[in-house]
């Protein structure tokens, strides 16, 4: 059987290992899915989590981010609840709610997010870009956030890192 093609040609499947690899580092970001693909309703990207990594506590205005962790274990805050997901779990992180999440366990944790609406998925490729020119100013992720409806609250930060031995990627 032929492989079938979506609207102007485009591939209706994306295999293991295939996508568009939008930051690099301890958290990084593999686009699978760009919501021009879903007309806006959905994105999803994979995000590869090392060993003692924490993605600093954020809102987001407009997006809700739904993971499901496909390896290792995973630790959340969302807002005023905390835990650790194993392989199999969905962790909800709905706009507007404070959350983090870090690598819980001694090997490499893999999630995928499907985000909705689609749309976040670009700032994703905009702080890649921005790591791999070497032009990662503060003020310039500030404005990076702003533009991407989201906010970072550091005030978690010191008790996580504390309490999980991880370090903030912030």
């Amino acid at each position: 059987m032929a492989p079938s093609a979506g609207p102007a040609g485009e591939r209706m499947v994306v295999g293991p290992g295939e996508g568009r690899i939008t930051v690099e580092g301890p958290v990084g970001v593999v686009e699978k899915v760009h919501g021009r693909r879903t007309n806006g309703v959905i994105s999803i990207v994979e995000h590869p989590i090392a060993p003692g990594a924490l993605v600093p506590p954020h809102t987001h205005a407009d997006f809700d981010e739904w993971s499901y962790v496909l390896e290792g274990l995973v630790g959340a805050r969302v807002g005023d609840q905390e835990f650790t997901a194993e392989p199999g779990s969905y962790i909800l992180k709905p706009r507007r709610i404070m959350h983090a999440f870090w690598n819980a366990g001694p090997a490499p944790a893999r999630i995928i997010d499907i985000i909705t609406p689609a749309g976040f998925e670009d700032f994703f490729a905009d702080v890649g870009e921005m790591l791999r020119t070497d032009s990662f100013q503060p003020a310039r992720m500030t404005a990076l956030r702003a533009r991407h409806g989201t906010t970072a609250d550091l005030a978690w930060v010191p008790e996580l890192e504390a309490r999980y031995g991880v370090k903030s990627t912030g």
